[in-house]
């Protein structure tokens, strides 16, 4: 046997240090013979070939990349000292027209070229000017002759005012001074601004001057291109269409010319954030105070960054906000002071007599919105912002690690009440014991339950798992703060961290950010996918903010060149030839008609798909041509990586994020002559506005470009889409989807699908539709909420202490002393699954609300149960996602945030149910359970099933999880008899009929269908699990009471399972969502007639 000592190991490093430097200084030597003959032969050809030798190596070796590109910005430099103008474009030209992509890198990548690119940019637009633009442009209450008229007028005065200042010692001081003269009294900080005659007249001007100055202050270029005949396309300008859409977005060149609400569609690529930009200067000089909301925090801070200087020498600054659309919607809560703060600072305050806060003279506030998606994310359409104050002091300090240290001791309010510790906090916070009080039972409640929740401890934090990243600012009420505690007990958290962490934490309210845009006194916006949305999106942007106005601008560009044959650019895969098929699709699309390399692009659903593909053995041969772009790139590497992605021979995997917004532009003529770039994308988008997003990261501003999609089989159940609809459809026979009506109790043909595309499309639109109607409830709910949270704010606000400490303690209502009830809620969280887990998300606040409500009627305490959430999957699905569950709570908003993180994934027939019984019985061993509620579309797996599907990752992969010794249904059920646990099933599919009966059978359950994937579904989910709470914590003596006055209180909007959604290619399927109703039979009988 061969051993290695440790000198030689050091030995061996040390020369191959020695070896490594000798290739760099190779590497450099090569370089500076380079950077010689450029020196020596000026010759166009001789430097264009040097420049290229010396591009390779940044563009090939990474490690390399920024210190020779700064090289070859010193050589450009040197270049540009000894030759002029013309000399440069000509340099510029050739290297525009080489073939092999690099001179087109040297020219976007480097910022002598700067002036180059934009004189080719400024080329392409002015092939369509405002004739076009006007004849093309489509909208409401459009004036075409009034819009030329004014377009003129700014026009002229654009040119008058750049041709007077430009000069190359030109001082801007003045035209600064003359544009913030021309809004005059129109600029003011008072609550209203008269949109007239007057100010109306002024906005091309203004407009005119605010472009001059952008024009201006960025002309280096121009003089630098000295000599050259098209040294006015040197010079930063803005196009007609651009212009035309600040117009309709300020009403200017309307019938009535009034300012309203609205939205323009502007194309990718066609200069939108230049469009918001120069609006958001305008409004804030006329007097508004003005909100640019984006999806993306990076795209937000880019667009930001590149008007500062024109926001600061207008002096705006103050009048302009960028942000996500979430955070400046908590900027506008927090407008008169954090929340958190003042709450901290009021309870603090020993005094009591905190003074009124003296609000800002406000000037009226306007919303821009940069893409109109930003309405219906899953993070701002139906969801809260809910800040929390903390509390921190040396007595609560004190008073949490005595409940600690005594958490054994059998503690309750009353014995902690009389201890040092508390008397302590009562004489720091006389005015707000009671709410010390609250904050105590929720203590005792989850200093017992910490460990029923899964966290990670690294970086001397807590952290949580959330979709693939952990993150460490999410808090579950005090279970996080005792887990600091355990771990600094046992060593992995320091006394540092634990002391950051010990405070009394306070909900300060729930604010639906769907409530905020309202609050704006006009929302306007631009978009590229006005023309995709959906009716139910229409709908939201007409009736709830009252945008009524929408337009939709031509391409300078022209028309878009971008090559998707529905028919044969889409393919479905199972999941053992899905990641072959991508790589297969990415060598048959990078080869171009002239049999040159393209480059690719290949979008992914989530960072974790595009690692596992990034992983595998299928892209082994080709990875030396492949990087990725995720949210966790460095700013520096992303811009890299943006850059590089359309070079010929390039393949770019990037995460959905990047879909939309990104400039992927095209520089490298290889790529440009065959075919342009190519986008992969490897998911079914929910919205279309996503996939035309995604459509556009390529064939932009009149370039080449294709797009095709390949799509995992399993990932398509979320949309209810089955094997035998798609196999129907490519074999030629078509598919017929038929609706049942409810409320007429008739049948509707709906149309026959002949190709995949159109049947993809309609069925992720009825998933939003059915999303949306669910999102609608839950937004309605929250808006109560947030009614209540804004009369608390007003309160805070005006210093009216009593109102305030009223809201804190019922807003922070700790937990009952005792649970009678604790219930398991076990969900199939597979790909079909998708609606049962929206659905569950949105019903959980009315679920415990009328529980409380019925309970608070029979003088019951309203806190006396608890919930686990509990999601199980399948073998396919790695450890970490086979189940996932919350804590146990008795507050819904926290079982909200749980399931915000959870995803549909994987599925496999028969489902990994067994081990969510698994979990039952382990959270019964820790603390006794009373009740299980399962709800899934599949049965459990037999015990071969488990075998075989284990075999899959391997049993050595399971032997290191905490699933290491496999279990099968019968036995978990056994264990749940013994100890009188009653498992109440319902099964949203009939196939899972059959195992669902006898598994609530055998425990004494209840056993019911559960039509989760109607419109009716959310109502049904709702009254079956809180009919159950109620049921369980009534038990034998007033359980049925309980019921009965639920039933009667909240009475059913349905008798049966919803018939209203019923998509069928046989009866099997047409029975599935049906009991044996009228419907059903019709609808059975009419479709055997078609068959026949």
């Amino acid at each position: 046997m061969c051993s290695i000592k440790p000198f030689q190991i050091i030995t061996n490093m040390k020369s191959f240090v020695v070896v490594f430097q000798a290739m760099i200084e190779l590497f450099f030597d090569k370089i500076h013979t380079w950077e010689a003959l450029i020196e020596s032969d000026p010759r166009l050809q001789n430097v264009v070939t040097n420049l290229k030798n010396i591009k390779r190596i940044a563009n090939n070796i990474s490690s390399f990349r920024i210190k020779v590109n700064e090289r070859i910005d010193e050589v450009l430099k040197n270049y540009k000292s000894k030759q002029d103008a013309k000399a440069l474009a000509k340099l510029g030209t050739v290297l525009n027209q080489d073939k092999d992509g690099l001179g087109q890198s040297i020219i976007s990548e480097h910022r002598l070229f700067q002036g180059f690119s934009l004189s080719l940019f400024n080329e392409k637009t002015r092939r369509h000017g405002i004739e076009y633009v006007l004849d093309n442009l489509k909208g409401d209450h459009v004036d075409k002759v009034k819009l030329r008229r004014r377009y003129d007028e700014f026009h002229n005065i654009y040119e008058k005012v750049v041709k007077e200042n430009l000069s190359p010692d030109m001082k801007l001081d003045k035209l600064i001074s003359d544009t913030k003269l021309i809004t005059g009294n129109m600029r003011e900080n008072s609550e209203t601004i008269t949109w007239n005659a007057h100010v109306r007249g002024q906005i091309p001007k203004l407009a005119a001057h605010i472009f001059a100055l952008w024009t201006l202050s960025k002309a280096e270029h121009y003089f630098e291109a000295e000599g050259l005949d098209d040294r006015n396309n040197y010079l930063i300008q803005p196009h007609a269409a651009q212009i035309i859409s600040i117009f309709r977005l300020l009403g200017i060149g309307d019938d009535n010319e009034e300012l309203m609400n609205n939205l323009v569609q502007i194309g990718t690529g066609e200069g939108k954030s230049i469009t918001l930009g120069a609006t958001a200067v305008i409004l804030a000089l006329i007097g508004f105070d003005v909100h640019c909301a984006c999806f993306s925090k990076y795209l937000s801070q880019r667009d930001y960054l590149a008007f500062l200087p024109l926001f600061d020498s207008l002096e705006v600054l103050h009048y302009i906000h960028y942000g996500t659309f979430n955070k400046l919607c908590e900027d506008m809560i927090n407008e008169n002071g954090d929340i958190r703060h003042i709450v901290e600072r009021l309870i603090s305050n020993t005094t009591n007599d905190d003074k009124k806060i003296s609000r800002k003279n406000k000037r009226p506030k306007i919303l821009l919105i940069d893409e109109v998606d930003v309405f219906f994310s899953r993070e701002f359409y139906g969801n809260l912002y809910t800040p929390s104050a903390s509390l921190k002091d040396p007595t609560i300090t004190s008073l949490v690690n005595f409940i600690w240290t005594h958490r054994k001791s059998n503690l309750n309010l009353k014995k902690i009440q009389i201890t040092p510790e508390y008397q302590a906090c009562n004489q720091k916070f006389p005015y707000w014991i009671l709410l010390i009080d609250e904050a105590i039972k929720d203590m005792l409640a989850d200093v017992h339950s910490f460990e029923s929740h899964d966290y990670v401890v690294k970086n001397d934090k807590i952290g949580y798992i959330e979709q693939d990243n952990i993150v460490y600012n999410v808090v579950f009420g005090y279970k996080t703060l005792f887990a600091y505690h355990c771990e600094h007990e046992k060593g992995n958290i320091s006394k540092e961290s634990l002391d950051e962490n010990i405070s009394i934490r306070i909900n300060c309210g729930s604010f639906s950010y769907a409530e905020v845009p309202l609050q704006f006194k006009y929302i306007m916006g631009v978009t590229g996918t006005l023309e995709t949305l959906s009716d139910p999106e229409r709908k939201v942007i007409k009736n709830d903010y009252k945008i009524i106005k929408n337009t939709y601008v031509p391409s300078v560009f022209g028309q878009n060149n971008l090559r998707f044959i529905e028919k044969d650019d889409i393919i479905i895969e199972n999941i053992n030839d899905y990641f072959n098929r991508i790589k297969r699709e990415i060598d048959d699309r990078i080869i171009g008609r002239n049999s040159e390399k393209r480059a690719i692009l290949v979008v992914f659903e989530s960072k974790a798909k595009l690692m596992q593909f990034y992983e595998s053995p299928a892209l082994e041969s080709i990875k030396e041509s492949v990087v990725y772009l995720t949210e966790d790139t460095l700013l520096q590497e992303k811009e890299n990586i943006i850059n590089r992605a359309t070079v010929s021979g390039q393949i770019t995997l990037f995460t959905r994020t990047f879909g939309r917004g990104t400039d992927f532009i095209c520089h490298d003529q290889i790529v440009a002559t065959n075919g342009g770039t190519h986008v992969i994308q490897t998911f079914l988008s929910e919205e279309f506005s996503e996939e035309k997003q995604i459509k556009g990261r390529t064939a932009r501003q009149g370039d080449q470009g294709s797009y095709s999609m390949i799509l995992l089989d399993r990932d398509l159940e979320k949309f209810h889409i089955e094997k035998s609809h798609i196999d129907d459809i490519l074999k030629g026979k078509g598919f017929i989807a038929r609706i049942a009506d409810t409320v007429t109790d008739t049948l509707k043909l709906t149309k026959t699908y002949d190709t995949l595309y159109p049947f993809l499309h309609d069925k992720r639109t009825e998933l939003f539709k059915t999303q949306y109607e669910a999102n609608i409830k839950y937004v309605e709910q929250a808006k109560e909420k947030h009614l209540i949270s804004q009369e608390f704010l007003f309160h805070l606000h005006s210093g009216d202490i009593d109102s305030v400490r009223k809201f804190l303690i019922e807003e922070n209502r700790g937990a009952a002393s005792t649970s009678q009830s604790r219930t398991v809620c076990l969900m199939d969280a597979t790909g079909s699954m998708f609606h049962l887990l929206h659905k569950c998300k949105n019903t959980v606040d009315i679920m415990f609300e009328r529980a409380s409500e019925i309970l608070k009627d029979h003088s019951m305490n309203p806190d006396s149960f608890q919930i686990q959430f509990v999601v199980y999957r399948n073998y396919n699905s790695f450890q970490n996602k086979l189940l996932q569950s919350s804590p146990w709570e008795t507050k819904p908003h926290n079982l909200r945030a749980f399931m915000n993180t959870i995803d549909v994934e994987g599925g496999w027939n028969n489902e990994a149910i067994e081990i969510g019984l698994w979990h039952a019985n382990k959270e019964h061993e820790r603390e006794h359970i009373t009740q299980v509620i399962l709800i899934g579309d599949a049965p459990p797996n037999t015990q071969e099933d488990v075998q075989m599907k284990r075999n899959v990752f391997g049993q050595k992969y399971w032997k290191k999880t905490k699933f290491s010794e496999a279990t099968y249904y019968e036995k978990e059920l056994e264990k749940l008899v013994e100890n009188s646990i009653p498992v109440h099933a319902f099964y949203v599919e009939m196939r899972a009929e059959e195992k669902f009966q006898l598994i609530a059978n055998r425990t004494h359950g209840r056993c019911e269908m559960l039509d989760i994937n109607s419109s009716l579904g959310s109502d049904m989910l709702t009254d079956l699990v809180t009919e159950e709470i109620l049921n369980n914590i009534g038990g034998q003596h007033k359980g049925k009471d309980l019921v009965t006055a639920y039933r009667k209180k909240f009475p059913k909007s349905y008798t049966s399972a919803s018939a209203e959604s019923i998509i069928t290619t046989d009866n099997n399927s047409l029975s599935r969502n049906l009991y044996n109703s009228p419907i059903a039979k019709a609808a059975g009988a009419l479709f055997r007639m078609s068959k026949k």
